[in-house]
């Protein structure tokens, strides 16, 4: 009976001291997302690049070249463009980065996320977007003058169907 009493007493002190340790990893060290006098910006998108080149169609004698079933006139690629991403505050260059497309065959949509702290108040942000390897220079841009509050959360998208940058 008292070797019972030892090993409940002792498993008890075991599980109190495990229940301490977790509750105090529950609560401290204090995480903090920003600094007090920070906002953030953050960049998350997912777009297909043009295709890399057009499409040519297939001479007569390439045509006779190939198996019956793959006869298409039109040769088309399935390569996209890397997505090409510049982001400026007050006209200085915060990120510059370009997202390869996705798949074996470089032919998915490219990804891309980054968050970016910068200070809270008045800003000038500026983002720029090639979608277009083709195309020297930027295809897309977005302008806007922001007024970013301490914790503010500022989303940078590309939506090819509401014209390309978003920011909100």
């Amino acid at each position: 009976m008292g070797n019972a009493l030892v090993r409940y007493g002792g498993q008890g002190f075991l599980y109190l001291l495990f229940a301490a340790f977790i509750g105090y990893f529950s609560t401290a060290p204090a995480y903090q997302h920003l600094e007090p006098d920070q906002g953030l910006l953050r960049l998350s998108f997912r777009h297909p690049g043009q295709f890399i080149t057009d499409c040519r169609e297939r001479s007569p004698e390439e045509l006779a070249k190939l198996p019956r079933q793959l006869r298409a006139q039109m040769d088309c690629p399935r390569e996209r463009s890397p997505v090409h991403v510049r982001v400026e505050l007050d006209g200085k260059s915060l990120y510059d980065e370009t997202f390869a497309p996705a798949g074996l065959r470089r032919d998915g949509a490219a990804s891309g996320y980054h968050r970016l702290p910068i200070p809270a108040g008045e800003h000038r942000l500026r983002v720029q977007v090639n979608e277009d390897a083709r195309v020297k220079g930027f295809t897309h841009e977005g302008e806007r003058q922001l007024m970013v509050a301490p914790g503010q959360v500022v989303l940078i998208d590309f939506i090819a169907d509401q014209g390309g940058v978003v920011i909100r």
